[in-house]
C-alpha cells in the first residue's frame, strides 16, 4: 500500500465529527456508542488531537489531556482497520507525544484493554501501582437542584 498521500493534521477544527462517530463505531468496543456531541466535547477539551487523513477520509484519531509539565494522559487511539499493520498506528501516537504540549511533560498515561505490546514497542511500561478509577455518575437534573438548595440553606 502507497502511505505517501496519508496526511496526519493537529488541525482540530479540521475533524469530521461524522467520520470519527464512523471510525469509533467501526475499530472499538468501548466506543461505538458515543454520541456526536459527547465526541465534540472530549474533542474541544483535547490537546493536542492527531488526526490521520487519506485524501479526505478519516483513518485515525489520538487525543491527549495534560498540565504541559507533570502529567499527561493519552486518549482513544483508533486507526482504521483497513490501515493497520502497516505503522501509522505507531506514528499516531508517536506524533501525539512529540507535540509541544505533551514532548517535555514528565509521565504520560493511557489505559488499553488489549493493546499492551502495541504501546511497549512505542515505549510505554506496564504500571500497576496507579491504577484507580472513580466511576462516577452523571448527576440528574434533581442532584443539582438539591446541592444548588442545599448550598444557599448554608450561606443564608
Amino acid at each position: 500500500m502507497n502511505f505517501s498521500h496519508i496526511q496526519f493534521c493537529t488541525d482540530k477544527s479540521s475533524i469530521d465529527l461524522v467520520q470519527l462517530q464512523e471510525l469509533y463505531s467501526i475499530t472499538t468496543f468501548w466506543a461505538k456508542n458515543r454520541s456526536r456531541e459527547d465526541i465534540a466535547i472530549a474533542i474541544e477539551n483535547s490537546n493536542p488531537v492527531v488526526t490521520v487523513w487519506d485524501n479526505k477520509r478519516l483513518i485515525g484519531c489520538a487525543r491527549a489531556t495534560s498540565d504541559g509539565v507533570f502529567r499527561a494522559t493519552i486518549w482513544d487511539v483508533v486507526i482504521h482497520p483497513d490501515y493497520q499493520g502497516f505503522g501509522l498506528g505507531s506514528k499516531l501516537v508517536e506524533t501525539l507525544i512529540s507535540h509541544p504540549q505533551l514532548n517535555r511533560v514528565e509521565r504520560i498515561y493511557l489505559t488499553t484493554t488489549h493493546q499492551q505490546n502495541f504501546y511497549k514497542k512505542i515505549g510505554f511500561e506496564e504500571n500497576t501501582t496507579t491504577t484507580m478509577v472513580l466511576y462516577n455518575r452523571y448527576p440528574t437534573s434533581n442532584d443539582v437542584v438539591k446541592k444548588c438548595q442545599g448550598v444557599n440553606r448554608l450561606y443564608q
